[in-house]
């Protein structure tokens, strides 16, 4: 059921999107930071979150669904189901170097499983909101994940340190169930179900086709494979914090809580940036301020000062980032099979996201924190010079979709 009006409001998105953060909260922090304390090595962790944060990628696959069959509001309860009973499943998992195999594979089940959440979102997205509006929506909806990745990380770390990572995941799934009351705010969107099922498979690949045949659209679904501004980072942050000498509980709150608060305020910063200053400057200016903090933090005495710092400006920047980079999209897709099409294009920018992770791990396994933290300088900054100087060439920044 839905509240019957035309448009929904960009805050909504606010809770509509804090269940896929939760989840990748549990996986993305609060699993790497139990896993190192328990003999997994920073890089084994790493490649764990990898593959959860890889399983994003696949989305593509089922994006169509959305579009062709059921509602989205059935689409995001499916979502919200799929993912609680996958996360509960890690309760009966020890966390021990014998079960790495089952723990990789659940983790890449349980983040696949949260994935169905954000197609439906994507549409909501597209249809429902102004376009005048997208940006903020995009702002709202990339805090919501942010913050639902730190606060749910944060709360994940908390509980498990204090209790135990049991009743940790039996709370998260609760806040998980909990956000589904939002779907009442937002204006029903029914499949295309005036169409036989081989006419709607056409469809797709019509709007696929003229999605690459537009020049920015194009530009913006290859440089969505680039590492600029992913923060990859964010997922290694609590289980590298023992070189700045932070404590358990100070991790919980800096890399899972505070980050989540930093983020989000990004996010909505970077929605507001985008709409009043252009989606390409919040874009490539905040992936060059991340590339910026990587650097300071590793020019920088490895207090715990510098690691508080360090990860709230970070996070405040991905905020940024995903804001703007969530806008790209929405521009990118127009109206036609929305939720197929940001499914397509939001899973591909998950392909650098779980690189960039698993090559900060084995930077640091290799020389340390220190070439972590001047590997995503070095790449961030290679990257964005590249586009840039593309950007110029063609001029993509001053046509319009």
């Amino acid at each position: 059921m839905s509240i019957q009006r035309e448009y929904s409001s960009p805050f909504i998105y606010l809770i509509l999107v804090l269940p896929y953060g939760i989840s990748g909260g549990f996986t993305g922090v609060t699993l790497p930071f139990l896993l190192v304390k328990n003999g997994f090595t920073v890089s084994t962790a790493a490649v764990v979150t990898a593959l959860a944060v890889f399983s994003n990628v696949w989305r593509f696959l089922w994006g169509p669904m959305t579009d062709l069959s059921l509602t989205l509001h059935k689409w995001y309860i499916i979502g919200i189901t799929s993912s609680s009973f996958t996360l509960l499943l890690f309760c009966f998992v020890p966390l021990t170097l014998s079960c790495k195999a089952i723990i990789m594979v659940l983790a890449f089940v349980s983040s696949t499983a949260s994935t169905f959440i954000v197609s439906p979102v994507g549409g909501f997205m597209a249809k429902t909101v102004k376009k005048e509006r997208k940006g903020m929506a995009s702002g709202c909806s990339q805090a919501a994940n942010l913050a639902g990745v730190g606060i749910g990380g944060g709360a994940g770390l908390w509980l498990s340190n204090h209790f135990s990572y049991q009743v940790a995941i039996i709370v998260l799934v609760l806040a998980i169930l909990f956000c589904t009351f939002a779907l009442y705010y937002v204006p029903s969107v029914n499949a295309v179900s005036d169409k036989k099922i081989l006419e709607r498979i056409k469809l797709i690949g019509v709007d696929i086709k003229e999605l690459v045949h537009s020049p920015v659209s194009l530009f913006s679904s290859i440089i969505i494979f680039t590492p600029i501004g992913v923060g990859a980072a964010q997922f290694l942050w609590s289980s590298v914090a023992k070189d700045w000498s932070v404590n358990p509980d100070l991790v919980a709150l800096i890399s899972g809580t505070m980050f989540g608060i930093a983020s989000g305020l990004g996010g909505l910063f970077g929605g507001y940036i985008s709409d009043k200053y252009g989606r390409w400057s919040a874009y490539f200016g905040s992936g060059a301020s991340l590339a910026v903090i990587t650097l300071l933090m590793g020019i920088s005495d490895f207090v715990q000062s510098s690691y508080i710092i360090g990860v709230l400006t970070y996070g405040f920047m991905c905020g940024v980032n995903c804001a703007a980079y969530s806008t790209i999209i929405l521009h990118a897709i127009g109206h036609g099979l929305a939720a197929t099409k940001y499914a397509l294009l939001s899973s591909i920018g998950n392909i650098p996201l779980a690189y960039m992770t698993a090559i900060d791990g084995w930077l640091h396994d290799y020389g340390g924190v220190k070439m972590m933290l001047f590997g995503e300088t070095l790449i961030g900054f290679f990257f964005i010079l590249i586009f840039l100087s593309i950007m110029q060439h063609y001029k993509i920044h001053k046509i319009s979709i």
